[in-house]
């Protein structure tokens, strides 16, 4: 869904921690839109290598985390330098992060996603109401031909 739409507003590194037995904190190149969160390996398309070397190796996977799969970002701690968070999908998994405390991942996540679900909340309120029109309408003429 977001593979590569979307303007970007905050690009940069975050860590992310490991889902695996000793949970490390692993860089990722993220790049924030409209619609979602993507995360890069934190040298892909900054990758030195000649060009041939790239297309013999098969190119990493982009995670991608889309808005409209998100459920909340909250259990913000700030400790040390870093402030620490979670991003909750709506399938129940949660992915912790953890960033710079002056450089605000946390609320430009929160701030966009928020954007994101009230856009699609006054989509949803128009297309009922366009639904309802069209069914007095549909009504009306059903009215005036039985009158007739």
């Amino acid at each position: 869904m977001l593979e590569g739409g979307g303007k970007v507003l905050k690009e940069g590194l975050l860590e992310k921690r490991s889902d695996g037995l000793l949970q490390l904190w692993k860089k990722k190149r993220c790049v924030l839109t409209e619609d979602g969160l993507r995360l890069h390996h934190p040298k892909q398309h900054d990758d030195p290598r000649p060009q041939q070397h790239q297309q013999v190796t098969e190119p990493r996977k982009v995670k991608e985390l889309p808005f409209s799969n998100m459920k909340t970002v909250d259990c913000v701690e700030r400790k040390d330098k870093y402030v620490y968070f979670t991003v909750v999908m709506i399938e129940g998994k949660e992915i912790d992060f953890r960033c710079p405390q002056d450089e605000g991942w946390n609320a430009e996540i929160t701030l966009q996603m928020v954007q994101y679900k009230n856009k699609q909340a006054i989509l949803a309120v128009k297309s009922t109401r366009q639904k309802q029109q069209l069914l007095v309408q549909q009504k009306m003429i059903r009215n005036s031909q039985s009158v007739e």
